[in-house]
């Protein structure tokens, strides 16, 4: 099945959004110079595909004598369509952002009781994603629950397929009925910041660390067609965006990447694309870790084992072998072990183990295997039964 024949979100979908970096700062020339690095670094051939503009790209003065959402004139003056146009003449998606309120996070123009009349205007710029935000809205899961299925309704009347990401951040359970309101992605954690210690967290983010256990639980509710959201990747910011004090280590941002791929969570970039270093390219753009986020099994990860900071988690893929994460939560290097029992394997059964971040093999084994894991690492194996 070629690329353009896929049905909508059949994958995690997988590109880069404006916030972490750029917050209230994007812009055209942002936008656009960020979808020319994604086809220069190689990251398009690898399924980079969504260009998205998050919160503060309309008019902060409000909506025009029709009604309609208006681009910032000063940081989008040839108009958001200019934009879609260029991102889409890449081969890319163009994706935007609203609000399920009057007002959005940052409190720019919603399109709450505007559902239909955006759906519209979004198409006709040439959207194909559209974020929506929970800000400023009801607390109740039935008010969510009818918010996100007004604008879902709407995107599916627009005229042109849209993908809808829903962002309520998971206080909702938005896993239990996303995919009912027409989502194709549900958020279902609180902003990820680019942190691995606790920092000052009051305003309700996450560190990586703290983000991971909200899989244990939901993993039996993403699929194709409809994937648990675990926010965008941190992976490069370096304490240079809005996502917290900057403490994370290239071994912290191997972990998000290495635990979001056995979530199968969608993979939106956050960080700086025109100017990401060597460690930053080499951790998004891993060819094997990326084809375990996207195996068209669809199924997530469980945790099987845990040992006081020390875990193991596994993803059955599609060819029959599993993806194994042996994950180390303390700050202290550890031998981990994976057992065939947690695979559903017999003892007596030959195992072909290849380490997924080294691109090499490490053997063949029966009953267990197991490896030293530094603190906050993931060691990401991909465990196949022998002939």
């Amino acid at each position: 099945m070629s690329q353009a024949d896929k049905p909508l979100a059949a994958t995690p979908p997988m590109g880069w959004n404006s916030w972490n970096t750029f917050g209230e700062k994007v812009d055209a020339r942002v936008v656009c110079e960020t979808a020319d690095a994604i086809v220069r670094t190689g990251m398009k051939d690898l399924g980079y595909e969504y260009v998205v503009i998050d919160d503060c790209w309309s008019d902060k003065r409000g909506r025009d004598s029709n009604g309609d959402l208006v681009p910032d004139p000063e940081r989008f003056p040839d108009g958001i369509r200019a934009v879609a146009d260029h991102v889409h003449s890449l081969g890319l998606k163009f994706g935007i952002y609203s609000d399920a309120a009057h007002l959005t996070c940052a409190k720019w123009p919603g399109s709450y009781e505007h559902e239909e009349q955006d759906a519209a205007l979004f198409a006709s710029w040439g959207v194909d994603f559209l974020k929506y935000d929970y800000c400023h809205a009801p607390s109740d899961q039935a008010s969510a629950i009818d918010r996100y299925a007004r604008m879902g309704q709407a995107l599916r009347e627009c005229g042109r397929e849209i993908l809808f990401s829903l962002c309520e951040w998971g206080g909702r359970a938005p896993w239990l009925w996303g995919r009912r309101v027409g989502g194709q992605m549900w958020r279902c954690t609180g902003d990820v910041v680019d942190a691995w210690y606790e920092t000052d967290l009051t305003w309700g983010g996450l560190t990586i660390n703290a983000a991971i256990d909200h899989a244990a639980y939901i993993a039996d509710y993403t699929g194709p067609g409809g994937w648990n959201d675990f926010d965008m990747l941190v992976v490069g910011i370096r304490g240079r965006g809005h996502t917290g004090k900057g403490n994370c280590t290239d071994t912290d941002y191997r972990t998000q990447m290495s635990m979001w791929c056995l979530f199968a969570s969608p993979l939106m970039a956050g960080c700086d694309l025109r100017t990401m270093d060597e460690a930053t390219a080499e951790t998004m753009m891993n060819p094997e870790v990326l084809a375990v986020d996207q195996d068209p099994l669809g199924k997530a990860a469980k945790r099987v084992a845990q040992r006081g900071p020390l875990e193991v988690w596994q993803r059955p893929l599609s060819d029959g072998s599993f993806a194994v994460g042996l994950l180390n939560r303390g700050e202290e290097a550890a031998e981990i072990e994976l057992r065939w029992h947690h695979l559903g394997l017999l003892d007596s059964e030959p195992a072909l183990v290849r380490d997924l971040w080294r691109r090499q093999d490490v053997g063949e084994f029966r009953e267990k295997a197991a490896a030293t894991v530094r603190p906050h690492e993931t060691v990401l194996w991909r465990v196949t039964l022998r002939p």
